[in-house]
């Protein structure tokens, strides 16, 4: 068959190392971008432009005006749709690039559904923003062989990591466990600068260019860290990780938190001044019969997506899975509160 290289990718080709061929595998390639806030958005969007064929974004949150400040994608317009970030994203990639197929889902990641999120892509693609999203995405990909790219960023200060399972060190032969709570700065403490984001996000989807374009072979066998404020570049080589950490995930094969036995539980939203709150799996809410229940209680508002109710100062907003997002607190148990007061439980 042949396969004619649209014009919109013809720079891209006239690179040497990724070349007709690599483009041809982008365009047959799938990839899974978990999380749509910073990172993710700018890492679904140089994948989308660069031609990979199938792009599905899975976010759990909605636009607010404090994200306008580095998750590019967005603008005012979606904050004022209270627009969930994947439909926001999805809508203006598919304006980007229409030859590639965009899926947005709204959705958290958890071990009930991470199976039906990333058994049929090739690649997956951290744009996180907590480790035990990244400690679930780890098991999964090491018990089933998919590749992914870890990356984080806070303050000026960003990392990435390329797993390939089998070939290299995974997360946990770096990271045994996630940093306690209160042990790491998150982004209410140091802040986040939105160059931070653009420099981690680009090593991110070049990494999973590499893979997607069918070379493994090319990627880094470090963990990078660059510090942009100090202007400073570090690569730790974690290549004999592999052979010598006694890992509890790809040496002894123990995928606890794919066994869901490791709870992502509530979930303090990062610089956001907010608490998440998971329902059982499997659970449906009609938003229309929630809006009638509320009717009266405060200001609703309401879109195929999610309803947000306000009452004083804080926000609730229910999605059609069950999930509650609080604003305006960051105590779990005054949003289990305001949860069961207004949503029951």
């Amino acid at each position: 068959m042949n396969f004619a290289i649209p014009e919109r990718y013809d720079r891209q080709v006239r690179f040497a190392p990724l070349g007709t061929e690599g483009q041809r595998k982008l365009a047959a390639s799938r990839a899974l971008v978990c999380g749509c806030g910073a990172l993710g958005s700018v890492i679904a969007e140089m994948l989308v432009r660069a031609g990979v064929g199938f792009v599905r974004i899975v976010d759990r949150d909605f636009v607010e005006l404090s994200n306008l400040q580095r998750q590019f994608l967005f603008d005012e317009q979606d904050v004022a749709a209270v627009l969930p970030k994947t439909a926001a994203a999805a809508e203006k990639l598919r304006r980007i690039n229409s030859a590639v197929t965009v899926e947005g889902i709204v959705a958290d990641i958890t071990h009930a559904n991470i199976e039906r999120l990333a058994g049929d892509v090739d690649a997956i693609v951290d744009g996180t923003d907590n480790f035990a999203t990244r400690f679930l995405i780890n098991d999964f990909a090491v018990k089933h062989g998919k590749p992914w790219v870890y990356g984080g960023a806070i303050g000026s200060e960003g990392q990435s990591m390329t797993i390939v399972p089998g070939q290299t060190a995974c997360l946990a032969c770096l990271l045994p466990e996630p940093p306690p709570p209160g042990s790491t700065p998150t982004c209410d403490t140091a802040g986040i600068l939105g160059p931070t984001v653009g420099v981690i996000a680009s090593i991110e989807a070049s990494e999973a260019l590499k893979i997607l374009s069918g070379r493994v072979d090319l990627i880094s066998r470090s963990l990078t860290v660059v510090e942009l404020w100090d202007n400073r570049l570090r690569q730790i080589d974690v290549s004999r990780l592999h052979e010598t950490s006694d890992c509890r995930v790809c040496r002894h094969g123990e995928f606890a938190w794919l066994a869901g036995l490791r709870e992502l539980g509530p979930a303090v939203l990062c610089g956001r001044n907010a608490v998440q709150l998971a329902a059982p799996p499997g659970t449906t809410l009609s938003l229309d019969e929630l809006a009638s229940r509320l009717a009266g209680v405060g200001p609703i508002v309401r879109n195929r997506f999610l309803l947000r109710l306000t009452v004083g100062e804080q926000q609730i907003t229910v999605f059609p899975d069950g999930r509650t997002i609080v604003s305006g607190t960051d105590d779990v148990a005054v949003a289990r509160s305001l949860q069961a007061k207004y949503v029951g439980s």
